[in-house]
């Protein structure tokens, strides 16, 4: 995965909006973004349904369950507006500076896809077992195609809900490059020495010791000093 910290490089990159839509993580979310769509959009528009022409009161086509249908909406609602959401924290990802925030940003990603993939599961079972003791009555067969996409889509909807959990604990485990933010003027091998003092060339000089100046002309007994006698 490309980037240093938690999967993205340095704050405050420029965005690249064709870049962004390539990534495999933003591809993964606008897809079961679209199934969350077909999930609760099959279930309200084509699972209530007139189980006979004198009664108008509209039944969930799954087994007459009230909660199989109220449960595949709520999911696909939670599913629809959370890829909402962290479709936008993943476009300002590159700009959150503090690598406190990036951390809570991607444990909130992994708990969010984990418990989404949870829910689609426990969804899929319950609406494909609902499904098996529905008795197709005419009816009823007017919204199988709608029931059976509702099924199908919730199935795929566990499979990419894990791959984005999957990717979330990759960069959390990932972590943060802490060379980012250090400076040239640091090894960087941390048991690398410290540079030393600069040392000379190690050539000694050719050049003889020479007497001060002015001591060749100085006299051992100058003109009008005695040495003193004791």
């Amino acid at each position: 995965m490309e980037g240093a910290s938690f999967g993205a490089g340095r704050a405050g990159g420029a965005i690249d909006p064709v870049d962004f839509l390539k990534q495999p993580q933003t591809l993964l979310r606008v897809t079961t973004w679209i199934f969350s769509i077909v999930v609760f959009g099959s279930i309200v528009n084509e699972c209530y349904v007139n189980k006979d022409s004198q009664n108008s009161e509209l039944l969930c086509i799954f087994n007459e369950n009230e909660s199989a249908c109220s449960y595949g909406i709520a999911v696909g609602i939670i599913a629809f507006f959370g890829c909402i959401f962290f479709f936008i924290v993943d476009l300002y990802f590159q700009q959150i500076s503090s690598v406190k925030d990036r951390k809570r940003a991607v444990l909130l990603d992994l708990g969010f896809s984990g418990f989404l993939a949870f829910l689609w599961f426990v969804a899929f079972c319950f609406l494909a077992n609902q499904w098996q003791r529905t008795t197709l009555t005419r009816s009823f067969a007017q919204g199988a195609d709608a029931a059976r996409a509702a099924i199908t889509f919730s199935f795929f909807s566990i499979i990419i809900w894990v791959v984005l959990a999957v990717r979330a604990l990759q960069r959390y485990r990932l972590g943060t490059d802490m060379s980012l933010f250090a400076t040239d003027q640091f090894p960087a091998d941390p048991s690398a020495p410290y540079p030393g003092y600069p040392v000379g060339s190690g050539t000694e000089s050719t050049e003889t010791y020479q007497s001060p100046p002015f001591t060749e002309t100085l006299e051992a007994n100058p003109k009008g000093y005695q040495v003193p006698a004791y």
